[in-house]
């Protein structure tokens, strides 16, 4: 059975949040975003929720956030609107006005916490602090809010915001490991210098667009519109882990005839799976559009610590009909085909592309996935152990691939689709092996 989602009881803030500047001088200036970190989808904040045995005191944890903000100062500034190309762009107005600490307490325990941590529900706000009125809009929110809640087992759950137009997931892991080493280590080095200079990504002159782009291009033939189907249902989180076992049974259907990785054949799976499961028309074009790190697929290469967004959403795409009925061979060689074409050309084109059409990915019948495994982002110590348990603070209709905690080759997957087909999802979801038949399951 499934076990229930954790509800958060209401916590008691013995103070105001404050703010938290760069413990020393960082540069004054206004920071260029690129067409990759100013997408009009990427106006959102990453929010983590960590869940720790121990605790660390707020007071250090502030202080080790001051010095982790001088080497990512962009952090400590405000995104500000600054009107270029007939469109509102936005910059980082590096101000070091300060990142916002608040401090918590509940009555909650690591372990009741842990018994439902695998599906995120509306409560697990409470853990976060909440912008002011005047703080609404995406624009007005600091980049950087941190939350700690002290259990009253000892422990404590750390949650953080961090405006995702300033940096993807691997700016983030870098940064939380900079923050913790800080607190753990207060008079270590930083082990990552961070780059801030966005003008590596900047657009060609002029904008050169030399590549199809089916990520963005919509299906203005179609109907049918599955992105229209989930927003008009109640929704239901799904989380499903699949072992090392597991997986390695699903890249053995392709052996030897093609090797893949454990996330091209994951991927296809959960994709045909979601599809199976929604049942729209055979003849419609479904899409499977999930990120890719470019830092190493430019030329030349970006620098080591780039800390602005780096990558760009590849795009599988098939009839329904055909995915539902594809093999293992068959169906991952299309999420290869994507993923190889991932080129320097074509990720200059999807610069160009979003310099003359602020567009968003074709979301119309698409499912999104984004990798949050292979980061380190559940090794986060902050000087007392890694944490218990580490994840989002809300499921949406995004697809993540999360780590498991303690198991590098295991991989969580977290969903939320429409309450009347989510045991149809986990059923098509499963993996069967000769001598296997469970799944570990948190619905």
């Amino acid at each position: 059975m499934a076990r229930p989602s954790m509800e958060i009881p209401d916590g008691y803030c013995p103070k105001d949040p404050i703010l938290v500047r760069p413990s020393s001088p960082t540069p004054r200036h206004t920071i260029y975003l690129s067409n990759l970190d100013d997408q009009p989808f990427l106006r959102f904040s990453i929010k983590y929720v960590y869940v720790y045995r121990r605790s660390v005191a707020a007071e250090a944890l502030a202080a080790s956030l001051g010095k982790a903000l001088v080497e990512y100062y962009p952090l400590a500034g405000r995104l500000v609107r600054s009107p270029e190309g007939g469109r509102e762009k936005l910059v980082v107005n590096c101000n070091a006005q300060g990142a916002v600490f608040a401090e918590a307490h509940s009555i909650l325990t690591a372990d009741e916490f842990l018994r439902g941590a695998a599906r995120p529900n509306r409560s697990w706000r409470k853990l976060l602090y909440e912008p002011t009125d005047e703080e609404r809009s995406f624009i007005d929110v600091p980049p950087l809010l941190v939350q700690v809640t002290y259990l009253s087992c000892g422990g404590m759950i750390l949650c953080t915001a961090i405006s995702h137009c300033l940096c993807d997931a691997i700016g983030t892991a870098n940064f939380l490991h900079a923050w913790a080493l800080l607190t753990a280590k207060p008079s270590a080095a930083v082990p990552v210098a961070a780059v801030h200079d966005r003008r590596l990504l900047k657009p060609r002159e002029p904008p050169r667009i030399e590549f199809p782009h089916p990520e963005f291009s919509s299906q203005t033939q179609e109907c049918y519109s599955i992105f229209q189907l989930l927003l008009s249902q109640p929704l239901t989180p799904v989380s499903i882990t699949f072992t090392a076992a597991q997986i390695l049974h699903l890249k053995k259907q392709c052996v030897p005839s093609l090797k893949c990785t454990s996330f091209e054949a994951l991927a296809w799976h959960v994709w045909r799976a979601w599809v199976k499961a929604l049942d729209p028309p055979p003849a419609l074009r479904v899409k499977l559009l999930f990120s890719v790190n470019v830092r190493r697929r430019l030329r030349p290469e970006l620098p080591g610590g780039y800390f602005g967004n780096a990558f760009v959403m590849a795009c599988a795409e098939t009839f329904a009909a055909e995915l539902s009925g594809s093999s293992a061979r068959g169906g991952i060689m299309l999420v290869q085909a994507a993923k190889e074409g991932v080129r320097d050309g074509q990720v200059r084109s999807v610069v160009d592309l979003l310099e003359e059409r602020w567009t968003r990915p074709d979301l119309s019948a698409s499912l999104v996935i984004s990798p949050w495994t292979k980061l380190g982002l559940e090794e986060v110590d902050f000087g007392e152990g890694r944490p218990l348990h580490m994840g989002p603070m809300t499921s949406e209709i995004y697809c993540l691939f999360l780590p498991v905690v303690g198991d590098l080759h295991a991989f969580t997957l977290l969903v939320s689709v429409p309450q009347g087909i989510a045991e149809r999802f986990h059923h098509c979801c499963l993996i069967q092996q000769p001598d296997e038949n469970y799944i570990n399951r948190e619905m």
